[in-house]
């Protein structure tokens, strides 16, 4: 759990999880990709960075059918992003400006120690910053709103808008000392992240408490399995871990761009694939891991819940239904995750939501719509999914870890 608790840490934006998935695989022995640069496909381990979006490949040595075993997922997650005009003062205090990304819930950012973190731009090139604790959305006394007991009501707009200072203070100067930047920084992707350190809770440690484990636990599983592997049933392994899936992945570094479709096509093209037929082939012979969390089922509101499925803290990894193809299983994808976990050796759990609670979606229904290649959905369960701090069981994410790494051994 060490290392995995270490991986969140390192990871308070996108731009950090992409690029800590690239250093800790250039020191198992991948190789740098650039996308301006020839392609590689030697065998081996490659990998690529865009931005918030890291695509890693390993190429065993040899194959008899080109094929790709990808596990998809995504590096972003719920917050408050910075606006061009970073700051504003109100009744003297210097306040953040910040707008929500994706569906966060609200209530549990209050009271929290935030940082600032995401790249700034200069004129030398792109740097990372991480603030460290910065700025906090103060909640309003109980003796000024009694109705407090009954609930919390808050505008995105009013409520939601930290402060950072009394009496002024000037936010992207801080932002750049902390960048180690001394020139003019001309543009900025900052998020907010929560500054709390991960912990094992509960008397055997069994639980594991932390911010933005939807769905860095997934990434987290594809980079321990992908430092590890050392052979395939004959198919490149890919790990896709996709940026602006909480906001619909239609961007350059989401699902729904062309990013895997690229090096897909170009890793083909690099390993002798020379017509579109040629490569239409190796995408009918793939199949796409889906790998995002899931919800298992919480104690104090179980009507929420299918009474058939109610998955568990600890019970072991998803897989995910949807009659509507919100998630991508089918019968074909169900028998396939049977297998992965029989040769994993780990549990599994079905999660179907209720016919009147709908579910969310996925990078799955994207990738497949996109590529046309078979793909499920899996993932881990949590409790708390999109606040500021979510749970797991420490038993579900080295269970994902371990199916994953079996996907790869035989998909």
């Amino acid at each position: 759990m060490d290392r995995y608790a270490s991986f969140i840490s390192a990871s308070p934006s996108s731009f950090h999880a992409a690029r800590e998935v690239a250093r800790r695989l250039e020191g198992a022995g991948y190789r740098r990709q650039k996308e301006t640069e020839p392609w590689r496909a030697s065998p081996g381990g490659h990998v690529m960075v865009r931005d918030g979006a890291v695509i890693a490949w390993w190429v065993p040595e040899k194959m008899d059918d080109l094929r790709f075993s990808i596990v998809g997922a995504h590096t972003d997650s719920p917050t408050f992003k910075v606006k061009p005009t970073p700051q504003s003062e109100v009744e003297g205090y210097g306040q953040v400006n910040v707008e929500t990304y994706g569906g966060l819930l609200g209530n549990s950012w209050l009271n929290r120690d935030l940082a600032l973190a995401g790249r700034v731009v200069t004129e030398s090139g792109e740097h990372l910053v991480n603030t460290g604790p910065i700025m906090v959305i103060p909640q309003l006394a109980i003796h000024l709103d009694r109705s407090a007991r009954d609930g919390v009501d808050l505008n995105r707009q009013q409520h939601l808008h930290p402060i950072f200072s009394v009496g002024g203070g000037d936010l992207l100067a801080h932002v750049a000392e902390s960048a180690g930047v001394e020139e003019p920084i001309l543009g900025f992707d900052l998020v907010a992240a929560d500054t709390q350190a991960p912990e094992r809770i509960g008397p055997a440690g069994e639980f594991f408490a932390a911010g933005r484990q939807d769905n860095l636990l997934s990434v987290h599983a594809a980079l321990e399995a992908l430092e590890q592997l050392s052979a395939t049933n004959g198919s490149v392994a890919v790990l896709a871990a996709f940026d602006h899936e909480e906001i619909g992945s239609g961007t350059p570094t989401g699902a729904a761009g062309p990013i895997l479709e690229t090096v897909l096509r170009r890793t083909a093209a690099a390993l002798g694939a020379e017509t579109e037929d040629e490569i239409q082939q190796a995408f009918a012979r793939s199949s796409c891991l889906s790998a995002d969390c899931g919800h298992a089922v919480h104690p104090n509101y179980a009507d929420k819940h299918d009474p058939a499925h109610r998955p568990v803290l600890g019970g072991g990894p998803l897989l995910k239904h949807n009659a509507n193809q919100a998630y991508m299983t089918d019968g074909w994808g169900t028998a396939l995750w049977s297998r992965v976990l029989g040769h994993a050796g780990v549990a599994g759990q079905d999660f179907v939501s209720r016919n009147d609670v709908p579910c969310g979606s996925t990078i799955g229904p994207l990738t497949a719509t996109r590529l046309g290649i078979r793909t499920l959905d899996v993932g881990a369960p949590l409790l708390s999914m999109h606040s500021i701090r979510e749970l797991s069981h420490v038993d579900d994410i080295e269970a994902m870890a371990k199916a994953i790494a079996a996907y790869w051994e035989i998909a």
